[in-house]
């Protein structure tokens, strides 16, 4: 097992409380006049200055892609610092199954291990048909088993850098304790797109994508909402921000595939949306523009097969996790594809999957980044007779 998390000393009251006043506390990487000179000669005068209005219009920078990140956070594999190299054994010859799982409170890690390659063959605990990559991008609360086959080295590293590129979870995979292999340098930063939102009107095939889509009317003229995707796509080939064309094989959700068909085999009788809203300066974070306790509960009737549509109207992205009942994601065309316990929403994206109703009660229904569920988006469902 390889656990990943994040560590700080500072106690979280504060460090919400801190979001609350400058949510940008951590974020380094504000965009500077030499930038702007830069992309006026990259892109053009208009281009860039139309680019710029955009983003002052919402108030936000393409450069805010984690809330919390390294200059807060130690990053931890198993509990052990990246200088502590908490190391896994293995003999010559044979297969490793290794299991990932993401148990930071607000980090997602990109995961590869220079030398190997991975070979997907569950998620979230669900067999899937097997799939090798060189590296995966994991969601808070998410859990990937890999397959890996040393050879030919005495020691590989296993390298988990966060998806704002400020730090990094490292151990070893070796023959015997005290082996280390190269740590890679950091991935360039990302800088977000207004693509990356939904504000272009293509999706990353470069096909045009039909209308807007309807927001609900808790969104409109909402304090607490300051963006709303315009052209939401599920992009379930996308490996995400920071590691397309990377020159390496990234997971996706489009490439796993359940190992068996849909375990309910009905067609949902009912569909249900929900927009993933916030305000970025606020530190505010809701269901439909509502926080948790403004909202009344979602009732489900026992033994129902619903779909369940996500719209991310932010520009963070939010793995959401409904507790009790697994959720059956869709593909484009609305096919059954995988099943999963938390499901990822990047910025911009419309996501689909079905859930059985099988477990009456009370559940908890919430973003899994530690804070934004503290903020707001969180949601009760009731499964009732």
């Amino acid at each position: 097992m390889v656990l990943l998390s994040d560590w700080t000393d500072a106690d979280p009251v504060a460090l919400f409380r801190r979001m609350k006043k400058d949510s940008a506390f951590d974020n380094y990487y504000q965009r500077t006049v030499g930038d702007l000179a830069a992309d006026v000669q990259r892109r053009g005068f208009a281009p860039t200055l139309a680019d710029r209005k955009a983003w002052g219009k919402m108030r936000m920078t393409p450069t805010d892609l984690s809330d919390i990140n390294a200059h807060t956070y130690t990053y931890l594999m198993n509990g052990t610092a990246p200088d502590a190299n908490w190391t896994g054994l293995f003999a010559r010859g044979e297969k490793v199954l290794l299991r990932f799982i993401n148990g930071s409170a607000m980090t997602y890690f990109d995961v590869r291990i220079p030398g190997l390659k991975m070979t997907v063959v569950a998620a979230d605990g669900q067999y899937i048909h097997p799939v090798t990559v060189d590296e995966f991008r994991i969601a808070v609360a998410e859990t990937f088993d890999v397959l890996v086959e040393p050879a030919g080295q005495e020691a590989y590293t296993i390298f988990a850098q966060d998806s704002a590129r400020t730090g990094y979870a490292r151990g070893t995979l070796a023959l015997h304790a005290g082996l280390s292999d190269a740590i890679p340098g950091l991935d360039p930063r990302p800088i977000l797109a207004m693509s990356d939102m939904g504000h272009d009107g293509m999706d990353h095939s470069g096909h045009d994508m039909p209308g807007m889509p309807k927001h609900p009317a808790t969104e409109q003229g909402n304090p607490l909402v300051d963006m709303q995707t315009m052209m939401p796509v599920p992009r379930l080939d996308d490996p995400g921000i920071g590691l397309r064309n990377n020159g390496r094989t990234v997971l996706t959700y489009g490439a796993m595939h359940s190992l068996f068909d849909d375990p309910d085999g009905r067609e949902p009788g009912r569909e249900i949306e929900l927009h993933l809203t916030g305000h970025m300066e606020k530190f505010a974070w809701s269901f439909n523009g509502q926080k948790f306790m403004e909202a009344e509960p979602l009732r489900l009737k026992y033994g129902e097969r619903l779909r369940i549509v996500l719209v991310n109207d932010t520009m963070m992205t939010h793995p959401i996790h409904l507790h009790g009942m697994w959720s059956d994601v869709e593909d484009a065309r609305g096919a059954f594809l995988l099943r999963k316990h938390t499901v990822d929403m990047p910025p911009g994206t419309r996501r689909s999957y079905r859930v059985r109703a099988d477990a009456l009660g009370r559940w908890a229904y919430h973003c899994h980044l530690l804070y934004h569920m503290e903020a707001g988006m969180m949601r009760e469902v009731r499964v009732e007779e």
